[in-house]
């Protein structure tokens, strides 16, 4: 269960009957005389692929005093400061009654995130309550029936978000708690790739402050990737030196084959790839099609432009190196490029600066009142295009996971938004929320209403 779900209102609007629809048993009594429920209960839910802990709560009363009405009433503030997301509930048949509109007022003034259900709304009965509800202040009303069990997949795309922002928070949780048995903590995973020949190395060699690995003028002298656990300014990193990567055409032999596929499976296990480019040669073609490789597994790059010394006009060299990143790799704008050297030891502390700081904001974390914000603004400055003579409406936003970064979009139409939009929408989230040369993931997904509507 990933997160929790109070459901409340005030007595008789079929709170006790959704409970049970969601946990699939009729464990809460239900009947037609108010105030059958007086404790919380609190289930298992489930709602299509959603699982949840929700809780079922007294109708609420305004009461203050020490009598029955008011402990119950405190049971079910304590089951909202418990929850994730607080579904209140309205009796669409009978219309918005002055206690819903006194305990809307309440529910807004706190931070519990409110969606509003509609209930009972089936048939024609119901239809003028549910436009009643727009006037709790509440946003979209979600109208389903808990008895004849009509309107759960609306029930479900308003819930969605809480379920990805739960995981990826209990992802972030598990990994930050993460040590070695003793206590120490877990190691960067680092992997230096790159064409055969470029230094790859004798890099690694000098990061390490030892001969660990064989060097040599030859190319190919690589052929396994080797792991090799050390630390860099007390703290520790796992550094995976690998066979160089050639052409997919060039490669023939089997033993090539070999090292290629574990070069590749070095890439997908690593957390931040240093791409070893030869600044004497310039930005190959090759040298690209890692780069894209490294971007496609969602890991974070840092591009090492090596054998610096070597380089005589060194102004010239890095701007054109500057340049055809800028122009061939627009999917990881800003990614760092650091000049080093593994013959002098040149700019290695750069590059592990480098190295760290990608490391953060490939796990960097955007909080989702603030991603729905900037949404709405940027919709207000460069509104979707039209579909069919109609504006494509972007309801709300999501990041559903770090390492990468990987946002979940939620669109009325998001088979028609078009790839220059979502670009668009890249691009801007790499600007205003500083994640240079990270690589961004957006899912499309269809939405019914924004949860996140302020009330």
């Amino acid at each position: 269960m990933s997160f929790t779900v109070a459901i409340v209102g005030r007595p008789n609007v079929g709170k006790s009957t959704l409970f049970n629809r969601l946990v699939g048993q009729r464990i809460a009594l239900v009947d037609d005389t108010p105030g059958v429920t007086r404790d919380r209960r609190e289930g298992e839910g489930r709602l299509a692929g959603l699982r949840f802990k929700v809780i079922d709560t007294a109708g609420l009363e305004d009461d203050r005093g020490p009598g029955l009405e008011a402990r119950m009433r405190r049971q079910t503030e304590q089951a909202l400061a418990a929850a994730d997301v607080a579904l209140f509930l309205i009796d669409a048949r009978a219309g918005v009654t002055p206690l819903d509109a006194h305990f809307a007022a309440w529910l807004r003034r706190g931070k519990t995130p409110v969606l509003l259900v509609a209930n009972k709304s089936e048939g024609k009965a119901g239809e003028a309550g549910v436009m009643e509800a727009y006037a709790l202040g509440l946003g979209e009303p979600i109208a389903i029936s808990a008895e004849h069990g009509e309107g759960l997949a609306e029930l479900y795309d308003a819930l969605l978000p809480y379920a990805e922002a739960a995981r990826a928070a209990a992802a972030a949780e598990e990994e930050e708690e993460e040590e070695d048995e003793a206590g120490r903590e877990k190691p960067l995973q680092l992997a230096i790739v790159g064409r055969p020949n470029v230094g790859k190395s004798t890099l690694a060699n000098r990061l390490l402050g030892e001969e660990r690995l064989l060097t040599g003028p030859q190319a190919g002298i690589t052929r396994d990737a080797i792991a090799v656990d050390w630390s860099w300014e007390g703290r520790p990193v796992r550094l995976v030196d690998t066979a160089g990567l050639r052409r997919k055409a060039h490669v023939e032999e089997k033993l090539e084959k070999l090292s290629t596929a574990d070069t590749l499976r070095a890439i997908r296990f690593a957390e931040v790839v240093v791409l070893v480019l030869d600044a004497t040669q310039g930005l190959e073609k090759q040298d690209l099609t890692i780069a894209r490789m490294v971007a496609d597994e969602g890991r974070a790059l840092v591009l090492a432009a090596s054998k610096w010394d070597l380089v005589e006009d060194k102004a010239a060299t890095l701007r054109r190196l500057e340049d055809r990143i800028k122009t061939s790799l627009t999917q990881l704008e800003g990614v760092p490029l650091v000049t080093v050297s593994g013959a002098t030891g040149q700019g290695l502390e750069k590059l592990m600066e480098a190295v760290f700081r990608i490391h953060a904001l490939w796990n960097k974390r955007v909080p989702t009142s603030v991603l729905n914000d900037w949404l709405a603004a940027v919709q207000e400055r460069h509104p979707p295009p039209l579909v069919a003579g109609r504006r494509l409406k972007l309801r709300y936003m999501t990041q559903a996971n770090i390492r990468p970064p990987t946002f979940a979009l939620f669109a009325s139409k998001p088979g028609a938004l078009p790839d220059s939009y979502r670009r668009y929408l890249v691009n801007l989230l790499r600007r205003d929320f500083d994640l240079p040369g990270v690589p961004i993931r957006m899912m499309l997904r269809k939405a019914g209403k924004n949860p996140y509507a302020e009330a």
